[in-house]
């Protein structure tokens, strides 16, 4: 049975973190590991890279013709990559992904349904086809391409999509979101943990607050079944009874755990907005006699105890390492000697490993003014500080949506 710890203050607030209080990664990723020869002959390698001579040579070469043409590619992929996520955008907008699913369309019928102009639309259809998001079916219809397919078979797919055109805004001029400011950004404003509420101000809006929190979590809530996936996939609850999902959100992770152990009774701790939402979907769902939703804040109050399990799932990279080592303590003392925690998000790789999402996740977070990609080891170092032991990456089969890092509390708190 859950029990609520014996002082818990009456209200939370949401954190703010500006530009300039963002932590640096640890040394060992910022120094990378090669040694200086390797940084010698590195420094060769640039200077011939760069060599239009050697250029011309090797595009006339039929033997080196192929890795220039290659590498050119992805340059100009590089270049065009914002023109190719409009055009992602535009199709999604337009449901043009979802209608050639349902059969294939003509030009002229899905320019009756998007109600543009043909000229215009075949544009449109024509990038989608280069960029394999539609594939040109008999007699000149339009059909899904390879790359279409996931995203017209997953509407968290699509809500993420819709959702970058905030995070376009905050990215027209990327150096001056580099350089920091102390005004939020569109995507900060999206996220209301961002956001600093004044307390004579919350009363007044109270409404739009509670609009930003639904708002948030509807798109986490449907973006957050690629990474329920690949924890079902990956870890076994079956020795649990009892699991504390922390910064649940409206509770899909447990709306489905529900689903999938039977067996065990689910607790989710957020912030009372929040909460509020999650307790109204397990109540929905039917499950409100094995879930509840419980409010507060795990930078100020204590988390419930009784749980074996504590999940940590896309919270830690949303904050600071201060916060993140307060969530991590806060975990630990609420656990019985022997409980786990499951800690699950996109990490950072080392330097030696080859990057997943680390750019778009690197530029996405700085654009929520807090919190940082972290890698595996950076986050383990965390959960030791925090007392935890018996630390385990468990594999899992797409690492680019999350990895999962699993410790345990062996012995008593850690002082």
């Amino acid at each position: 049975m859950l029990t609520a710890p014996a002082q818990v203050p009456a209200t939370t607030k949401a954190c703010l973190i500006e530009m300039k209080t963002l932590d640096l990664a640890s040394p060992a990723q910022r120094l990378g590991r090669k040694t200086p020869w390797r940084d010698s002959l590195a420094a060769v390698w640039d200077r011939m890279m760069t060599s239009t001579s050697l250029y011309r040579w090797s595009v006339s070469n039929p033997l080196t013709r192929w890795i220039t043409q290659r590498r050119a590619r992805q340059v100009f992929d590089l270049m065009a990559g914002f023109v190719y996520s409009q055009v992602l955008l535009a199709c999604v907008r337009l449901r043009i992904l979802e209608t050639v699913a349902e059969r294939p369309r003509t030009l002229e019928e899905l320019a009756q349904f998007t109600n543009l102009p043909v000229a215009g639309l075949q544009r449109l259809l024509q990038s989608a086809l280069a960029l394999r998001l539609l594939d040109l079916r008999s007699e000149g219809r339009y059909g899904l391409g390879a790359l279409g397919a996931p995203v017209a078979g997953h509407v968290g797919i699509r809500a993420m999509i819709e959702h970058h055109a905030v995070l376009y805004q905050d990215m027209q001029d990327p150096v001056a979101m580099l350089k920091g400011t102390d005004q939020p950004g569109a995507m900060s404003q999206y996220w209301p943990y961002t956001i600093e509420e004044q307390n004579a101000q919350r009363a007044a809006t109270n409404a739009a607050q509670a609009e930003k929190f639904t708002r948030y979590s509807n798109l986490m809530s449907a973006s957050q079944p690629f990474v329920v996936d690949e924890i079902f996939a990956s870890y076994s609850f079956d020795e649990h009874r009892c699991v504390l999902d922390v910064g649940g959100g409206q509770g899909t992770f447990l709306g489905r755990l529900a689903q999938h152990a039977k067996h065990l009774q689910l607790h989710l701790f957020d912030l009372p907005e929040v909460a509020t939402l999650a307790r109204a979907n397990f109540e929905r769902q039917g499950i409100a006699d094995r879930a509840t939703a419980n409010p507060g804040s795990f930078l100020e109050d204590a988390l419930p105890l009784g749980a074996d399990l504590v999940t940590l799932i896309r919270v830690a990279h949303d904050h600071p390492d201060a916060d993140v080592k307060t969530a991590l303590r806060a975990i630990y003392e609420a656990l019985p000697v022997g409980g786990t925690l499951l800690l699950a998000e996109p990490m950072a790789q080392e330097p030696d490993e080859t990057p997943h999402g680390d750019a778009y996740f690197h530029f996405y977070l700085l654009a929520m003014g807090a919190g940082r990609l972290r890698t595996a080891r950076e986050l383990m170092a965390m959960m030791t500080e925090a007392g935890f032991s018996n630390l385990e990456l468990v594999p899992n089969p797409m690492p680019l949506q999350t990895q999962i890092l699993v410790g345990r509390k062996s012995q008593g708190l850690h002082l």
